[in-house]
């Protein structure tokens, strides 16, 4: 975002999922519907059916809620919470939402605070998580006649298509109609006493498929050919950013993200973007990330951009707030510079809170001793990009990805990777973690190169621990 690359779970490890729950600047509503979406100890979530909305920018806006069996302190007001309620805008066909409003109540209609959301961090929808419940059911077509006009539509535009598709067809049937006459012609000149030649067009399978037709010079000369259309008949390639995935390298470069789609642009335009060179940092005495990370099941996926793991129950404190873990990932080379010095490689550790805040951890990775994390990832690298392992009986303890010294450098910044999004805070840890080189050159087979090069600084304050 750097996911994204730069798609569940301390307050409550899935009480990250609130943000998914909802968004678009509207109170809550009297007669709300709500739907419960999971329920489990010590939580239910929901979303209110009636609030599902259609904008005219074809996002859907809803709200949701989670109810918490025991109340949380809210350290803006020294009051205590139960249910927190978000208002999301979700893009269905790109699978990912944003959290405008929120909403935090002591009981069920006893209001305590309400806060919008200034900064709206456009963030992906994993597969298989309770967000993606949320997003099917937000995205699910109410019925009514609005369905049934929809549904028409297709049909008459898939009959259109149908039927453009046949013409295309008939049109090569009958150019190889023509070549297997002369085709034909020749081998009866050759052949005096072969018969007249017959032309059986066979069935076609489907519409899209490839027109076959059968040329018979005699019972013992048949043979069949296949329609292709010649090399003048095929579209010239023109290249569009439209229909370019975004890259490390190429026309899908960082260079281009920004041009890639509209969602991107924050990537060519933001003044807070991610990686920087970490330089000229202002030294105090920064509060100590208090670190809760814990063993757990995990599963580990290549994505096509980097290997990313996805990992419960770990999290970070920070200035009264609470991350939860959700993944980890890396780059290679390092994506931030400190002082202009980059690394063999980086770790990103993503983190969130339950009112939709991002905390990326960076670790800085040069070649040494043989690290027990990665290791534990590399021997569980699926054999097919897209494809999760997940290890069944096995546990990884993050921990010890993280070096003794947690002292570190913060500034604001954003997502390394499209969408851009900014409003991340990053907390890069001044001490460097090892891999080995075996570790090292695992990971180069897979991807040589997938950092974004460093941004412009535009005056950010940085501070680091002295």
């Amino acid at each position: 975002m750097s996911r994204t690359n730069d798609g569940s779970p301390f307050m409550h490890p899935d009480l990250r999922i609130l943000a998914t729950c909802c968004v678009a600047i509207m109170p809550a509503i009297a007669s709300a519907a709500w739907q419960v979406i999971s329920a489990e100890p010590g939580k239910r979530v929901e979303v209110d059916r009636s609030s599902i909305r259609k904008e005219e920018n074809g996002k859907t806006v809803a709200l949701g809620r989670i109810i918490l069996e025991k109340p949380i302190i809210d350290p803006k007001t020294s009051s205590s919470y139960r249910i927190v309620q978000a208002l999301s805008r979700y893009d269905c066909t790109l699978r990912s939402y944003s959290t405008l409003k929120r909403s935090y109540f002591k009981e069920e209609g006893e209001l305590l605070r309400e806060e919008d959301v200034k900064v709206q961090v456009e963030m992906p929808i994993r597969s298989g998580m309770l967000d993606d419940k949320l997003l099917r059911e937000v995205c699910r077509p109410k019925p009514g006649p609005d369905t049934a006009l929809a549904a028409s539509r297709t049909a008459d535009k898939v009959n259109e298509a149908s039927g453009e598709l046949r013409k295309a067809n008939e049109a090569l049937v009958q150019k190889e109609v023509r070549r297997a006459n002369l085709q034909t012609l020749a081998a009866e000149k050759a052949v005096p006493e072969a018969k007249p030649a017959t032309l059986t067009r066979l069935p076609m399978r489907a519409v899209s498929a490839a027109p076959v037709v059968l040329a018979t010079a005699a019972p013992e000369h048949q043979r069949i050919v296949r329609a292709r259309p010649a090399a003048s008949d095929e579209p010239p390639h023109t290249p569009s950013h439209a229909h370019v995935h975004w890259a490390y390298e190429g026309e899908g470069g960082p260079e281009n993200w920004g041009k890639l789609k509209p969602e991107y642009v924050t990537c060519d335009t933001g003044k807070r973007q991610s990686p920087i060179d970490i330089r000229d940092g202002f030294r105090v005495d920064l509060e100590a990330i208090e670190f809760s990370y814990r063993q757990s099941a995990f599963r580990v996926v290549d994505n096509g951009h980097t290997i990313q793991v996805e990992v419960d129950g770990s999290s970070i404190r920070l200035l009264g707030k609470t991350y939860d873990l959700i993944q980890f990932h890396f780059h290679r080379p390092s994506e931030e510079r400190v002082n202009g010095r980059s690394f063999d490689m980086v770790a990103h550790l993503v983190h969130k809170s339950v009112d939709g805040r991002i905390a990326v951890l960076a670790v800085l990775l040069e070649k040494g001793m043989e690290n027990p994390v990665v290791q534990t990832v590399w021997n569980n690298l699926p054999l097919e990009k897209n494809e999760y392992v997940t290890p069944p009986g096995l546990a990884i303890d993050v921990a010890q990805l993280l070096p003794e010294d947690r002292s570190y450098y913060t500034y604001m910044g954003s997502l390394t990777t499209p969408p851009c999004s900014e409003g991340v805070l990053w907390l890069v840890l001044k001490q460097p973690q090892q891999i080995s080189p075996e570790q090292f050159a695992l990971f180069t087979r897979l991807y040589r190169h997938n950092a974004r090069p460093v941004q412009a600084g535009f005056g950010r304050m940085i501070k680091e621990s002295r």
